[in-house]
């Protein structure tokens, strides 16, 4: 494609203006090569400004920049305000503008953005309607998987990934939309067909994030600027302030209050290794009964934020009602199958909130001891390490302390941070910082009806420890203990 073509729609000034032809975009210089536009970003870490030559270097002539660069003549450098705004006004128009072709919805709230978009597309799905999803645990589309940096990609992989799905059949996506991925323009020019708001509570912010928890409800709201239905949760205090800003239709969904689609007589249920929430679906005089795969009020929240955007789509209440029982996300209060009497249960929560969240939810099934095993972020954080070992101290059996991303930290420092806080509380712990021993530590002490709750990793398959990436993974810890165990016998 021509530069001309895929500049068309920002503000820029060249000096020395020559287009050409453009076969990608890029703004990791190692990823330069002849025919690229490299757009330089500034991030938290680097500025992409001071990678310029190494692009250049790597064969890189067309570049887009927010100064002047120090290129030979050659080089064609054009000035824009932001080259955040403008890789996604590129972006849309190397790819296409494949948001136009798709039913976008974009689900936004501190919790839950990862859940409901998994089981929306799985929803969707079952009803006829191909769907993709992008969010946090990854893109997926069919039988594809796309791995994902961010929860919501740049505003490059993000249109990549939309031309992709739509060029697959897709009609529609399912994308988690956080407040960082909106500050950084990384949906900018995407109306969306739905937004979906969850619930909202203070996080991200400090650091690189946001400033203030002000600032991160400014960029959360913005979702609801840029589409043309909303689907609003009249659980959260929030939704209220919602309302007020909304100039489109919008529904509410609610667990224990009446709303557009609402629960009713809400009940669990455990079977074998599955916990859930067994309810009635109503809407609109109509009635279905819902059966989740996932525990907790959040879960029977979820589903009907699914349900409420498959109305939207058409999709028939009993239809989407039924598909919730099959609906899964790896890593999200995942019940794990083992060949024991007791359970065993990874999940991504990594914070005092989530914390309380799944604990509780899980203390109120039937069952023997509650057995934790977690860490705690090193270089950054560090209040979390004190809440999450709060709340496990008081309200968990027995806690397994440690080793979650450590970073450039000694984990041993980070582990007795959380277990100074553990003991606070009252609580039991043990310090055991290779996690895979830790969690062969927590299942070789399991009894009869215990639950074991793995937290923090979730989905994820590597640890972060001194600027590298070492693989692990929750659930191959689990498979290793029982593997040497059946050895062992």
């Amino acid at each position: 494609m021509r530069l001309s073509n895929i500049i068309a729609h920002i503000e820029y000034a060249c000096e020395h203006f020559r287009d050409g032809e453009i076969a990608d975009i890029v703004y990791d210089s190692r990823k330069a090569s002849a025919g690229a536009l490299f757009v330089c970003l500034r991030g938290a870490l680097a500025d992409g400004h001071n990678f310029a030559e190494s692009a250049y270097g790597n064969g890189a002539r067309f570049f887009l920049a927010e100064e002047p660069l120090p290129l030979p003549a050659d080089a064609v450098v054009l000035i824009t305000e932001n080259t955040r705004a403008a890789l996604a006004a590129v972006s849309a128009d190397f790819f296409g503008h494949p948001e136009k072709e798709l039913k976008v919805v974009g689900v936004t709230g501190t919790k839950g953005k990862t859940t409901v978009t998994h089981m929306l597309r799985h929803c969707l799905d079952a009803a006829g309607i191909r769907s993709g999803v992008i969010g946090t645990v990854g893109a997926y589309y069919g039988d594809t998987f796309v791995p994902t940096v961010n929860t919501t990609p740049e505003s490059y992989e993000t249109l990549k990934l939309l031309r992709q799905m739509k060029d697959a059949g897709c009609e529609a996506v399912c994308m988690e939309v956080s407040s960082l991925g909106l500050k950084h323009h990384r949906v900018d020019g995407i109306r969306f067909f739905e937004a979906v708001f969850t619930n909202l509570s203070p996080d991200h912010i400090g650091g690189a994030e946001h400033d203030s928890f002000e600032e991160y409800v400014y960029w959360k709201r913005q979702l609801f600027c840029r589409c043309d239905h909303a689907t609003l949760c009249a659980d959260d205090a929030y939704t209220e302030t919602l309302k007020n800003l909304l100039t489109v239709p919008y529904v509410t969904y609610s667990a224990f209050a009446d709303a557009d689609v609402r629960a009713e007589n809400i009940s669990k249920y455990h079977e074998n290794n599955l916990f859930g929430e067994r309810f009635t679906c109503v809407s609109g005089g109509e009635t279905a009964t819902v059966t989740t795969a996932q525990p907790g009020l959040f879960s029977v929240q979820n589903a009907l934020a699914c349900i409420a955007v498959c109305l939207r789509f058409g999709v028939p209440l009993e239809t989407a009602a039924a598909a919730m029982k099959t609906a899964r996300v790896r890593g999200r209060n995942e019940c794990v199958p083992v060949p024991a009497d007791y359970n065993v249960v990874i999940d991504y929560a990594h914070n005092g909130q989530s914390f309380h969240s799944v604990i509780d939810t899980f203390a109120d099934y039937p069952h023997n001891r509650l057995i934790t095993v977690f860490g705690s972020v090193g270089d950054r954080a560090q209040l979390r390490r004190a809440e999450m070992g709060a709340v496990s101290g008081a309200k968990a059996d027995l806690s397994v302390i440690t080793t979650d991303d450590p970073g450039f930290e000694d984990p041993a420092n980070i582990a007795a941070d959380i277990a100074a806080a553990v003991k606070e509380a009252g609580g039991a712990c043990e310090i055991v910082l290779d996690r895979t021993a830790a969690v062969h530590r927590a299942l070789s002490l399991a009894e009869p009806g215990d639950i074991i709750l793995l937290l923090g990793k979730g989905h994820e398959t590597a640890q972060k420890v001194r600027g590298k990436k070492e693989h692990y993974s929750d659930y191959e810890a689990v498979a290793s203990y029982y593997a040497a165990t059946k050895k062992e016998n």
